[in-house]
């Protein structure tokens, strides 16, 4: 007889801390190599070498890193407003965490004997792995990539630096600004999938690469990824940071994990957005000869190297360029899109 927990199989539960565990230790460890990546592609296209000494080829620089500002000084303003400064690097930091929980990243897998999720239907469901799936998920998304806003707010104003402060405004005025037109963009897949369910977009997606949403809705796909890294404040839409303008932005008055914290944040926001678009856009973990979970990463870092490859090419926009890209050109485009969409649909059925 099988042993049940809460009403629920052992198997769920070992199938759950084994899902958590993959998808926590699969974004860490990307944020953390990110960091060396980042430096080391932008440096060979800036004919330079990038990190070399820490390490063969500099691959223990991150470690290092990481070893550096744990040991360095913590300093808090006198002047600052001390619970908010302290809590604000972790509003930051949770919420680019989560937002992974909801994602598809493989097919089902035997766990314990029981093939998750077939085995066990009346507790998962039979799209794919995930942490959890709710029929919500990319509302779950959504709500989550706005509340990383807040841990830059209050950074900015428990700060009571003035640098700071225009930094943390800067970022609320980016977030509303291009979140608006980043939820229009994915309206249309909506509307194709006739469905909020992450595990749903993505099955609708299998059968060969032309099932992909980016060939059925390519402006979408264009507008929605590069609306995700204006909100994630990745250049050339790095206004709330600006270190030509305001020093370091709404981390101006923070050192030591906290300084940490935050860039481990904007590096978590970067892979969840990355494995957003993989999902709404790139047909999720779907691919020929391999296993579902190597495609699902091979086109997550594939992104990530294009952000990365952005960040090298692409000057800082002026912060009027910013404003008026997002509403005067982003949002009129989604919405004709919503609407070219819908009469599609509609003269198709």
């Amino acid at each position: 007889m099988e042993t049940l927990i809460l009403g629920l199989p052992v198997a769920y539960y070992i199938a759950m801390v084994a899902k958590v565990l993959v998808a926590f230790v699969f974004v860490l460890l990307t944020v953390a190599y990110a960091t060396y990546a980042e430096r080391k592609i932008i440096g060979h296209m800036q004919v330079r070498l990038g990190p070399m000494r820490t390490g063969w080829h500099g691959l223990l620089q991150p470690i290092a890193d990481g070893v550096k500002l744990f040991f360095k000084e913590e300093i808090i303003p006198s002047e600052a407003s001390k619970f908010a400064f302290l809590v604000a690097p972790l509003v930051a930091l949770i919420p680019a965490f989560i937002s992974f929980a909801v994602i598809p990243f493989g097919a089902p897998v035997s766990i314990g004997g029981y093939t998750v999720p077939m085995q066990i239907a009346a507790y998962y469901d039979q799209a794919g792995q995930q942490i959890f799936d709710i029929n919500v998920g990319v509302l779950y998304i959504l709500a989550m990539a706005g509340l990383g806003v807040y841990g830059i707010v209050l950074a900015g104003w428990s700060s009571n630096s003035k640098y700071s402060l225009l930094g943390g405004l800067r970022s609320a005025a980016q977030m509303v600004s291009y979140e608006l037109a980043a939820g229009l963009a994915i309206v249309s897949v909506f509307m194709l999938s006739e469905s909020l369910s992450l595990h749903k977009i993505v099955a609708d997606q299998a059968g060969g690469i032309w099932n992909w949403y980016a060939f059925k809705q390519p402006l979408a796909c264009v507008i929605f990824f590069i609306c995700s890294i204006a909100e994630i404040n990745r250049t050339p839409f790095d206004l709330p940071e600006a270190e030509t303008e305001l020093v370091s932005g709404f981390c101006t008055e923070y050192s030591s994990m906290k300084y940490a914290m935050f860039f481990m944040a904007e590096y978590a926001n970067m892979v969840t957005v990355c494995a957003v678009t993989t999902t709404l856009f790139l047909g999720g973990w779907h691919g020929p000869f391999l296993p579902g979970w190597m495609w699902f990463i091979a086109k997550v870092y594939a992104l990530i190297f294009l952000c990365m490859w952005i960040r090298a090419t692409y000057p800082r926009y002026r912060y009027d360029q910013l404003m008026r890209l997002g509403w005067k050109v982003f949002l009129p485009l989604t919405l004709l899109n919503v609407v070219a969409t819908g009469i599609v649909a509609t003269l198709v059925k």
